[in-house]
């Protein structure tokens, strides 16, 4: 049995927030933490008091997580803190719906920003003189930065009563190892509490705090710590700013669950099976058909994932979303209004490209994207948008006409969509196999239900709505959300970006609406968008021409085969021997690939002759302090070679995003490997000693633990069929007194069992026949996880699998 937990963060805007800038404006930006570790950080809205971002997170957690921060800051030469909003994991975790909320920002304390770990064994003794208290202080790790050389001159301090005493100060480390005994004589009174604080020595001005542990007299006396414990910032009122640092409006929800072991989702799993097989138009009781009715929102696309991840896995995609599309088209009557809505089955289908197609979207889209963000070409086509002083700051020779920038900018545009078109039209046969079966179902259920020739386009259009209006236009609107891009556009790009997805939306649109509604002024862009339509037709009737026999594949293992290349880029490698260069030197640039099989460089991305390292031999990957090499955003990969011996390479990314998505990148590819490292060091081996911890020895035990549990949620998520499955159970759950009020007599349904409540015989037998397996494996359901958790507790043993 195992845990899972998940944080689903949206950072949606912000407002009245402080300017910083000379200018009466502020370039705000904020960094997501979970523990003290930075997981996001969003663009930087320049120029605004009250920014949108709309950014949003999914980071795969440890079950021990404790709070949540975000950290609004202006960004400048040195960038200036605005303030911050800390959620408790409790706070988070109280209502199952999650948070969505504007919330006041709060002043930073520099008091109550602590962090890390001390290592403790307490003893309580008595001799002829009294009650000896002996604190044995052996380390501490991950505290607090507190010198600008971005580490501490930490020592601890010991109270007990009116007794106290000091440890030694040890220079320049966030991961200090005392190894100090230190003895107390208790004081005449009532027992006394334990706490020992842990401080920063300055040589100039006042010591810094970097946190403290407390145990009660009770805890001393029965229990003695012995271990590591987590340091807490000194008791305080949390400071209410009162808005005057603005608010921001978030979106948290933290999902955590019990996932059992797989046999006893099985009996789920088989009716969820035997629903997609089934007939859809009107079945009302099987589990396909009550999550449907049930789920809404936000809550249906993150079902839609799991639904089609658990289909992708047991290879039935294709007839999980032909059961939706057929309830779909079924209760549809005017062809126009088919898949607009968000439903289970346009958000399925829409999943469904998302986890099937991202490879191939990268594909077609990334060199073109790519031109866009580098080239940074002003292009505009609406007249009340056009800046024409801006040809004059460009090339000095003065303001450029109306028509000059439009006919420039056309000229640009298609150069642009020239390129993506002619990518689309031609990657029939690259298109994965999976979706073109998909489509080609789609594509026969809606000629199915509208046959007139007046609806000819409907089969058409529902398959340009998925592929072009829901998935290569939003793609193209913003790169950052599909993988596309590290960083969002700046304005001036994302106007770019915006033109050129509205007329992807036109092309997949069949130009049903050229010419209509307040956009006349893409009207010179009209010829080209006509020419590409003339082609949209042809290239579907070929995506659908694909034998439909089978499901292409089979099941499914894992959503990306393990040759195909999950992330690219360059980054900076450190040499892997000792060099006498200097830190920023030693580092070379090369490009990196990693697939579910390797992690391979190069010196470019055409250079035939590359390295690789096998994803298999990874047993940690891990930050590493800015102090190690005097050098931001490096992280580390160490693997054991096939003696045993351990090796670390050191790399460095762009920037924070850049850094967070290759570490969960690599860390979600190395999840299966055995003998994963508990702990590692975060510094660097240099001067002959560990700049972190400051130990000598090579082979010393790694001063820090590994996060190898903390991932980002996206497209390339490995399957995971238990949780999954866990997931519907508890959407089930929500709609299982629906379904008893539907199928079964109303007449002492709270008090009767299961199996002795009477049918309602208004009822198909056969729909009351379904209702009543699905009840009965949700009940097993409830037992078994009840009886696990009694498990837990130590009151019973293990439940037995009921088959």
């Amino acid at each position: 049995m195992a845990k899972s937990s998940s944080l689903n963060v949206r950072v949606v805007e912000g407002r009245a927030l402080p300017a910083k800038d000379v200018s009466g404006s502020s370039d705000p930006y904020c960094i997501v933490k979970v523990d003290d570790e930075v997981v996001a950080r969003t663009a930087t809205i320049w120029r605004s008091l009250s920014p949108f971002w709309g950014e949003e997170y999914t980071v795969h957690l440890p079950l021990d997580f404790h709070h949540l921060a975000f950290y609004v800051l202006d960004q400048d030469t040195h960038d200036d803190v605005i303030g911050k909003i800390s959620l408790s994991r409790e706070a988070i975790a109280a209502d199952p719906r999650g948070i969505d909320s504007w919330i006041n920002l709060s002043r930073v304390d520099p008091d109550a920003e602590v962090q890390g770990e001390i290592c403790l064994t307490v003893q309580i003794m008595e001799d002829v003189r009294g009650r000896c208290l002996r604190c044995h202080v052996l380390q501490a790790r991950d505290l607090a930065p507190r010198d600008i050389s971005g580490t501490s001159d930490p020592f601890a301090r010991v109270f007990w009563g009116s007794q106290s005493s000091e440890t030694s100060t040890i220079k320049k480390t966030r991961f200090p190892h005392w190894d100090e005994v230190l003895e107390l004589r208790e004081t005449p009174g009532s027992p006394s509490p334990l706490r020992v604080e842990l401080w920063d020595w300055d040589r100039v001005g006042k010591n810094d705090f970097l946190g403290m542990v407390e145990f009660p007299p009770q805890v001393l006396q029965q229990n003695p710590p012995n271990g590591w414990f987590r340091l807490l910032p000194f008791p305080r009122a949390e400071e209410d700013s009162g808005g005057n640092l603005g608010a921001l409006r978030l979106k948290v929800r933290l999902t955590e669950d019990r996932v059992l072991p797989s046999q006893y989702y099985q009996p789920l799993r088989e009716l969820l099976m035997e629903s997609a097989l089934g007939p859809a138009e009107e079945d009302a009781a099987s589990p396909l058909a009550v999550l449907e009715e049930l789920t809404l929102g936000d809550c249906r696309q993150e079902l839609a994932t799991k639904l089609v991840k658990l289909f992708l896995g047991q290879g039935l995609a294709g007839p999980f979303l032909d059961y939706l599309t057929r309830r779909e088209v079924a209760r549809t009557t005017d062809p126009n209004t088919l898949f607009r809505s968000n439903s289970l089955a346009s958000k399925s289908m829409e999943q469904f490209m998302k986890l099937v197609g991202m490879p191939y979207l990268h594909e077609l889209l990334k060199p073109v994207i790519n031109r866009v963000f580098e080239e940074k070409k002003y292009m505009e086509l609406d007249p009340c948008k056009m800046d024409l002083g801006r040809t004059r700051r460009i090339s000095f020779k003065g303001a450029s006409s109306e028509e000059h920038v439009r006919e420039a900018s056309l000229g640009l545009l298609t150069g642009y969509l020239g390129p993506i078109v002619d990518a689309i039209m031609g990657s029939v046969g690259r298109c994965p196999p999976a979706m073109r079966l998909a489509f080609k179902q789609l594509h026969q259920r809606v000629e199915e239900r509208f046959p007139q020739a007046e609806h000819e386009d409907a089969k058409y259009l529902a398959i340009s709505g998925f592929l072009f209006l829901r998935f290569f236009a939003p793609a193209i609107l913003t790169p950052k959300l599909f993988d596309l891009r590290d960083q969002h556009a700046d304005p001036q790009t994302s106007r770019s970006l915006l033109l050129l997805a509205k007329a992807v939306q036109s092309i997949g649109n069949l130009g049903q609406q050229l010419g209509q509604g307040k956009e006349l002024w893409l009207a010179p862009l009209h010829p080209f968008l006509l020419q590409s339509i003339a082609r949209v037709r042809d290239f579907l009737d070929q995506l659908v021409d694909v034998d439909g026999k089978e499901e292409a594949g089979g099941p499914a293992r894992a959503l990306v085969p393990p040759s195909v290349t999950i992330r690219e880029g360059y980054l900076l490698k450190r040499k892997d021997e000792p060099t006498s260069l200097a830190p920023c030197f030693a580092f070379k640039k090369r490009y990196f690939r990693l697939s579910g099989e390797t992690l391979s460089y190069s010196k470019s991305p055409e250079w035939q002759m590359c390295s690789s390292i096998p994803v298999s031999h990874i047993r940690a990957v891990e930050r590493v302090d800015e102090g190690a090499f005097q050098l931001p955003h490096v992280m580390q990969v160490v693997t054991r070679d096939s003696a045993g011996v351990l090796h670390t390479t050191y790399l460095q990314c762009k920037n924070v995003n850049d850094l967070n998505q290759w570490l969960s990148a690599l860390r979600k590819a190395s999840a299966p490997n055995p003998d994963k490292l508990a702990t590692c060091h975060p510094g660097a081996f240099r001067s002959a000693h560990w700049t972190c911890c400051l130990q000598a020895v090579r082979s010393a035990a790694g001063c820090s633990r590994t996060h190898s549990a903390v991932t980002l949620g996206d497209w390339s998520d490995p399957l995971d069929p238990d949780a999954e499955t866990q997931m519907v159970y508890r959407q089930l759950l929500l709609g299982r007194d629906r379904l008893r009020m539907t199928f079964l007599e109303d007449s002492d349904m709270d008090t009767a069992p299961e199996a002795d409540r009477g049918v309602c015989p208004d009822a198909p037998a056969q729909q009351r026949e379904a209702a009543a397996r699905l009840l009965q494996v949700l009940a097993d359901l409830d037992q078994a996880h009840e009886e696990f958790q009694q498990q837990e507790q130590g009151k019973v043993a293990p439940c037995s699998f009921r088959p």
